[in-house]
């Protein structure tokens, strides 16, 4: 007899489908057992508000875990990015894989690159982060750009270029790869311009805590390099009291010599949406050993940033 199918929980969105379709193969593997897509829909699939407006932290979660914790589905996979700092009781971050591309991409018409946009481009984005690096970054370059807000997903952003509605939209690498549209990119940007989302292209794999061999299971896809960068990250992100629709990006990068991962090099920003001010700091050190050790890593530059008047720079703070 087989065993029961495992339930995995996902959002209905194109892209969600595609990693969680991506998650559920891999769990099989490991678990030997078939593995079942669920699709539930969220607040944030639903609503037309802007994120910004409607919370951002969480809106596309908490369906999601409610479904975890009323046992209609066994484990769920939600994009690091989307979700609340702040642990879940009940609930545990059982994996997180290895990361795909962090960085944001441009699709521009005219497969132009950023630099090459025309005078007073409009660039659609919904993320005040990106806004606010993309107005930083056209301030000091001598570009005159416009960003615009927008919602939707891949194929609605992307149609507002193809209909010559905006000059070009600004997305996550990590999206496009997963739903396999990366050759439409125009432009990789550098993380030297816009630092990503914290957890930017990371996935999280989250179960119950009580479910003990799902939970060992599940844990064969960590990967710990992926975890303790994800973790400074958020860290970093929780102590700046942000919610994921805060102008804040972040991201760790492991330092290795040859073959041999020695440092952790942290860089976060947070700045105004017009670009006007930015603070942006970065710190190294060794690579954290604990969990503890890569938040604490996280804390120690928020504090510093926080010092250089980043408080002032979040706009709303996130209850």
């Amino acid at each position: 007899m087989t065993e029961k199918a495992l339930r995995l929980g996902t959002r209905r969105s194109k892209l969600a489908m595609a990693q969680s379709g991506q998650v559920a193969d891999a769990v099989s593997q490991v678990t030997g057992r078939p593995v079942e897509l669920v699709e539930i829909t969220t607040y944030g699939d639903v609503s037309r508000e802007h994120l910004a407006q409607i919370g951002g932290t969480g809106v596309f979660v908490a369906a999601l875990r409610e479904a975890l914790l009323r046992g209609e589905v066994d484990f769920a996979v939600h994009s690091l990015k989307d979700l609340p700092t702040a642990q879940h009781e009940g609930l545990v971050v059982a994996a997180v894989p290895e990361r795909e591309d962090p960085r944001d991409v441009v699709v521009a018409r005219d497969a132009r690159k950023l630099t090459d946009l025309p005078r007073g481009a409009r660039i659609g984005t919904g993320a005040p982060r990106r806004m606010a690096q993309l107005n930083a970054y056209a301030r000091t370059h001598g570009l005159e750009i416009e960003t615009v807000p927008i919602r939707g997903n891949v194929d609605t952003r992307i149609g507002y270029v193809r209909s010559g509605e905006l000059d070009a939209v600004v997305l996550a690498a990590a999206g496009l790869n997963r739903v396999g549209r990366i050759d439409e990119v125009t432009d990789f940007l550098s993380v030297d311009t816009v630092l990503p989302a914290p957890g930017q292209g990371a996935l999280a794999i989250e179960c119950t805590a009580d479910n003990a061999d799902l939970v060992a299971a599940l844990a064969e896809l960590d990967d710990p390099f992926t975890r303790v960068a994800v973790t400074a990250e958020r860290s970093l992100l929780a102590a700046l009291e942000a919610g994921c629709s805060a102008p804040v990006g972040a991201l760790a990068d492991l330092l290795a010599d040859g073959q041999i991962v020695k440092e952790m090099r942290l860089r976060g920003v947070v700045g105004t949406t017009d670009g006007s001010t930015l603070v942006q700091l970065s710190t190294t050190g060794p690579v954290p050993e604990t969990h503890e050790a890569a938040l604490a890593f996280g804390r120690e530059l928020a504090t510093e940033m926080l010092a250089q008047g980043a408080a002032g720079l979040m706009g709303e703070r996130a209850h």
